[in-house]
């Protein structure tokens, strides 16, 4: 196992989010979490991530507790991408990329050769070479979305934690997205976790699901295992036809609806 959380209770001043939660992401997985809003999908990614430390039980890291491990040396094997990620007006995205090198910079080593070639083998990985130096304002929402993703290849981990890398694109672009994130994976063997709302693309794109709801983890395994009628009943008060997808062969969710 890459990351655990072994018992972990999350929340927000008084508000409980997360209460005794188990889970465990295998190495050279893409695991997705799917839910209802609010369930805590996301505030799980963040104490996955070392954002938000638990008030009960523990996250671990390849075996250790991430509370015990180095600022920079956890961000030497992980990355987090939030929600909606901003940045300063004007910056390029070859600007953006470089920032990913931090953590591997001291008052001694600065920027290097390693950097450089780094910076470059991320934007041409995510097909941005070419737009390196314009403002990351000027490009669509999946460029952006995917100079954020070259800026945490730029940081060299193999564990990548993405939470909604597909929220506000069309699904032209979340198509686009998430088919960079699995080839990412392909090619490099990245151990990666996603958060995602569409449970079609998430059933296409991931080897494994995590289904929560009102903090708890229902079901967890592959996507024909957890995308069952009944589940997503159980889960998203949805009645459901789930067949199979014609192209992937993975499940793919009608929902019926009071409308039908």
């Amino acid at each position: 196992m890459r990351l655990q959380a072994v018992d972990v209770k999350l929340g927000y001043g008084d508000r409980v989010i997360v209460d005794g939660l188990d889970l465990g992401v295998e190495a050279g997985t893409v695991t997705t979490i799917i839910g209802p809003n609010g369930c805590g999908k996301s505030t799980l990614l963040r104490a996955l991530g070392r954002l938000l430390k638990p008030s009960g039980g523990e996250v671990l890291l390849d075996g250790k507790k991430i509370s015990t491990i180095a600022t920079k040396e956890v961000a030497r094997i992980l990355t987090v991408l939030p929600q909606s990620p901003s940045a300063p007006e004007g910056l390029t995205v070859a600007d953006l990329v470089a920032r990913g090198r931090h953590p591997h910079q001291t008052w001694y080593r600065q920027w290097s050769s390693d950097d450089e070639k780094a910076v470059g083998v991320a934007l041409n990985m995510t097909g941005l070479s070419d737009l390196a130096e314009r403002p990351l304002d000027e490009l669509s929402g999946g460029q952006r979305q995917r100079a954020w993703i070259s800026m945490a290849l730029a940081q060299g981990t193999d564990l990548l934690l993405l939470d909604e890398p597909t929220t506000f694109l069309d699904l032209a672009h979340q198509v686009e997205v998430l088919e960079l994130v699995r080839d990412l994976h392909a090619q490099a063997g990245r151990t990666i976790v996603m958060v995602l709302h569409d449970l079609n693309l998430a059933a296409r794109y991931a080897d494994r699901l995590v289904a929560m709801r009102d903090g708890s983890v229902v079901a967890a395994g592959t996507p024909h295992e957890v995308l069952t009628e009944d589940l997503i009943r159980e889960v998203f008060d949805l009645d459901s036809k789930v067949i199979t997808d014609p192209v992937a062969g993975t499940p793919l969710v009608v929902p019926i609806g009071s409308h039908r």
